[in-house]
């Protein structure tokens, strides 16, 4: 009774650890967020005016770019805030997955603003302006490439820091704008010494580098919304945990779903001997669930048994023989769950076959013929696994 009451408490413990951990998390993208939209409206003003008093696209269009920067930072705060809520009865799983719809827009709005400095720039090209550079606009422009290498720097070591894709990009994006800030300053410096204007054609260019910039943050955040495979190292660390019980010989099948940055949810098969009654494995699986929920905050919400043979002697053989058979099929990159029932004339065992397979199901009519070769007059019950993790 003492050990059921203090697994509760170790339950009990960590869902509070999981709490008092997420709110620094949420506070701290959202006061980035703050510093994010501070920072980039104060620089499109000064920007605006530069542009405009000077004639130059180049700086104008940066000024557009910075504007849509700050709104980037103020999806990401609503991101956040939303991502935060607590689990209700419409999302038992949280509200995790908005903080990858706002990275989403983030690359939208990037797109929409490499698209607009694209054009305006072509423009530019074919009815072009003579720029009118001044000590004042250069000063301006070299503060803020300081200041934009500065805050990406900062934006994104936090977004890494804290998990957040939405801060990340704004980071990434943040560095973008410092090169293109730069490349703006070599084009004024070009008119001063040479008297050549670049500026619609390095707009151009710019307009291209921010939609290529857009497209991949795109790509990268679609495919988490898509569902991505967990991280190895993260796999490899729970798998561990759940092998340091000594009544476990095996973890397979480890399913991980991701509702939001550090949030995950997930079930995992164990090889158990066969001699372990139902009051033995409900204590094991309690063991394991809150020891790998204490470690890595990842729920799982089921947990398979496969039953080894210890009352057979020739299990263990039989074992190795049908292995050596599966193993050499070409593709199929484990067996687990073995077990074989001579009583019952039955063999069952899982095998995963490697998403490389042009055709995933002949290789798997392919392992059954060649056991059923092997034991004539068994019944077999192979399951054909995805490798998940």
């Amino acid at each position: 009774m003492d050990e059921k009451n203090n697994t509760a408490e170790r339950e009990e413990s960590a869902v509070e650890q999981m709490k008092t951990a997420a709110v620094p998390r949420d506070k701290t993208i959202v006061r980035t967020g703050i510093i994010g939209v501070a920072v980039n409206v104060m620089l499109a003003a000064f920007k605006a005016f530069v542009g405009m008093a000077s004639r130059s696209i180049a700086i104008t269009t940066d000024a557009v770019n910075n504007i849509s920067d700050a709104a980037s930072s103020v999806i990401t705060i609503i991101g956040a805030k939303y991502a935060g809520r607590p689990a209700d009865k419409k999302h038992p799983f949280g509200h995790g997955r908005a903080e990858y719809l706002s990275a989403m827009v983030i690359s939208v709005l990037v797109l929409y603003a490499g698209i607009t400095a694209f054009v305006e720039s072509v423009k530019k090209i074919i009815s072009p302006e003579t720029p009118d550079y001044s000590k004042a606009s250069l000063v301006i422009v070299i503060a803020a490439i300081i200041t934009k290498i500065l805050l990406g720097i900062f934006v994104k070591h936090t977004g890494e820091k804290v998990n957040s894709d939405s801060l990340v990009n704004s980071g990434k994006d943040a560095l973008l704008d410092s090169v293109i800030s730069a490349a703006t300053l070599a084009a004024a410096a070009v008119y001063l010494i040479f008297h050549i204007s670049l500026e619609a054609w390095l707009g151009t260019v710019i307009g291209v580098i921010i939609i290529k910039s857009g497209v991949d943050m795109l790509r990268e955040t679609l495919s988490k919304i898509l569902g991505e495979s967990a991280d190895p190292e993260l796999v490899g660390n729970i798998k561990k945990t759940i092998l340091s019980f000594p009544e476990i010989s095996g973890a397979y099948d480890l399913v991980l779903h991701n509702y939001g940055p550090d949030t995950y949810t997930g079930s995992v098969h164990i090889e158990i001997p066969d001699t372990l009654n139902a009051d033995d494995l409900d204590r094991l699986i309690r063991k394991v669930t809150v020891a790998v929920y204490e470690k890595y905050d990842v729920i799982l919400t089921g947990v398979g048994i496969y039953s080894v043979n210890t009352k057979n002697p020739e299990a263990a053989e039989a074992r190795a023989r049908i292995k050596e058979i599966v193993m050499n099929v070409p593709y199929v990159v484990e067996m687990h769950g073995f077990y074989i029932d001579p009583a019952e004339k039955t063999v069952r065992f899982d095998i995963v076959v490697s998403f490389d397979a042009p055709d995933r199901n002949a290789v798997y009519a392919q392992v059954c013929d060649r056991v059923s070769a092997q034991i004539p007059g068994y019944s077999l019950q192979i399951a054909l696994d995805t490798d998940f993790t």
